[in-house]
């Protein structure tokens, strides 16, 4: 969502997340809220120097797979002192409902640069969740959440499922300086993006949706001398709305075409014959229950409609 500042559009980047892992049945879905802007202000409370920011946030990012131990040693490698790796740490740890985090964090972060634009953006965001039908289970405020990306200047989200672990399946953050770095105008902006390859990985893992073995409708079966007959009748189903597939193999008979388009789950087929061409004719079989009828050409989109809905 591109031209607006309001934290409106970042409570709709967060309902689509969730309507979209609703959607698909995904179990114990949590999105993770934060702000890029709080852990900026967490660090400055912990004094961590400005310039040691984005090293901040690269560790914090990683405290799911290398834990506080980790994430303190690369604070400490990148030249943070301890004191402020563990001060910042206790700050990101802390827990609680969405409001009483919002209460310490402005204790925390009272007098801190910056920290009351992060906290009045959240306040916001987490307002109008409800009324977007985003439930309270379904998201959390996390501070330890970092997002690696450096362009990132606002609210981030990240969801995740507890079961199969396969890490985020949905990232999202607010960037105002992006767009605008190729426009030559500010340009604020929100969005998000979802990680199908581990959605469908998650989806398989539970068996949560039904899924056809085949998105074709109809199969047209052809022969050596009706190749470009076959593909004439092919293109005329596709303009009438149907998934046609064509057969690739008119070399194999009738009954292996037949045989392989019931395999992959085709429910009709249209059978292009040399005879029934030269009648302006066409056979159709239904490969679920083998009725079978000659057609005209012209009915034909009509008839396999009927018989689908049979």
């Amino acid at each position: 969502i591109a031209g607006t500042a309001s934290m409106i559009a970042d409570a709709e980047i967060v309902s689509i997340i969730a309507e979209c892992l609703a959607a698909v049945g995904l179990p114990n879905f949590t999105i993770r809220v934060s702000h890029r802007r709080l852990l900026e202000s967490l660090g400055r409370a912990a004094g961590v120097p400005e310039e040691q920011a984005v090293s901040l946030y690269r560790a914090i990012d990683k405290l799911d797979k290398i834990g506080t131990e980790g994430v303190r040693a690369e604070m400490l490698s990148s030249g943070i002192d301890g004191a402020a790796a563990d001060r910042v740490l206790e700050l990101v740890m802390m827990t609680g409902s969405p409001a009483s985090l919002l209460e310490r964090l402005e204790v925390a972060l009272a007098g801190v640069s910056g920290a009351d634009v992060a906290l009045n953006d959240l306040r916001e965001l987490v307002g109008y969740l409800p009324a977007f039908g985003v439930p309270s289970a379904a998201w959390q405020l996390d501070l330890t959440l970092a997002r690696g990306l450096d362009y990132y200047t606002g609210p981030v989200y990240e969801a995740t499922v507890t079961e199969p672990k396969v890490g985020s399946v949905s990232g999202a953050g607010r960037y105002d300086n992006l767009v605008g770095s190729f426009s030559g105008r500010p340009i604020p902006a929100t969005g998000m993006s979802l990680g199908l390859e581990r959605i469908i990985e998650v989806v398989r893992e539970h068996g949560l949706l039904e899924t056809a073995s085949s998105v074709a409708q109809v199969a047209v079966v052809i022969f050596p001398e009706t190749v470009g007959a076959g593909a004439g009748v092919a293109t005329m189903l596709r303009d009438a709305g149907l998934r046609v597939d064509l057969s690739l193999q008119p070399n194999k008979g009738l009954g292996d075409q037949l045989k392989t388009a019931g395999r992959r789950g085709i429910p009709t087929a249209v059978i292009v014959g040399g005879d029934e061409l030269s009648r302006n004719e066409v056979k159709l079989k239904d490969l679920r229950s083998g009725d079978q009828q000659t057609v005209t050409l012209g009915n034909a989109p009509e008839a396999i409609a009927r018989m689908l809905a049979g």
